[in-house]
């Protein structure tokens, strides 16, 4: 079992910045083998992907959110980022990390970003 644990959210005004972070604990695993990703879901809204990061380093994003989000990886402290610039107020949403290796996704208790206009 992995656990997952978000932090960084908050409340900024449009054209900010927050740094979101969750950290994995749990089974004995390979941080390198890991699969991140960053979900979000604004009220009324389905889950959407933002960003992921392979074991290998690639990366996609979202188009709503390309220049201007940028997610890492940390394997030594098995943690996840995604800096968030130039934030909108369409970015309000719950913002969720998950972790998958081999065909189990885990995924973390989310975290509040509001964006005021």
């Amino acid at each position: 079992q992995v656990q997952l644990v978000e932090s960084g959210g908050g409340l900024v005004q449009a054209g900010g910045s927050l740094r979101l972070s969750c950290a994995a604990s749990g089974s004995t695993f390979s941080s390198n083998a890991l699969n991140w990703g960053w979900y979000r879901q604004a009220p009324g809204k389905p889950r959407e992907l933002v960003a992921r990061i392979r074991s290998g380093g690639s990366t996609d994003y979202a188009d709503s959110v390309k220049n201007r989000f940028t997610i890492s990886r940390d394997n030594a402290k098995v943690t996840v980022y995604l800096q968030m610039n130039s934030l909108k107020p369409e970015a309000t949403a719950v913002y969720y990390c998950t972790a998958a290796i081999r065909t189990t996704v885990y995924w973390g208790q989310g975290t509040q970003v509001t964006v005021s206009s």
